[in-house]
């Protein structure tokens, strides 16, 4: 009997996430995502994936409805619903809100994936300390 080997599974790329320090004052921002596609569908799994347990489970996500390829109006993620909404707002063109009931809201500003690193870096460095 003979066995065949099995590739390996493809590794995930690492999620490109940087959280502002938890404190006890409100921020505008708390944070900075650097998503690598324009694909909101293929992103979003991963960035919920990846964030504190603390944050519970989001249940609704706001995104610039510009800056993403279709949305749908919820998605299944990780077994549970998740809506999605569009705005088209000019104040936040490029964050993301979050909305957990009963834990909270976050906004992450958002890096668009075509943006060099050289750039990302300080723009999620400055979205984590506060400076944006």
């Amino acid at each position: 009997m003979t066995t065949a080997l099995q590739p390996p599974p493809p590794s995930q790329p690492l999620l490109r996430l940087r959280l502002a320090p938890h404190g006890g004052m409100p921020r505008p921002i708390d944070g900075a995502w650097w998503p690598r596609s324009h694909d909101l569908l293929a992103e979003l799994p991963r960035l919920l994936a990846g964030l504190p347990r603390a944050w519970g489970h989001i249940t609704s996500v706001t995104v610039n409805g510009a800056a993403w390829s279709a949305v749908p109006g919820r998605m299944l993620v990780f077994n549970q619903v998740v809506r999605l909404r569009r705005t088209v707002a000019a104040s936040a063109p490029h964050t993301i809100v979050l909305l957990a009931p009963g834990r909270g809201r976050w906004d992450l500003l958002v890096v668009p994936p075509d943006t060099a690193e050289e750039a990302a870096e300080p723009l999620m460095a400055a979205a984590a300390s506060g400076h944006v």
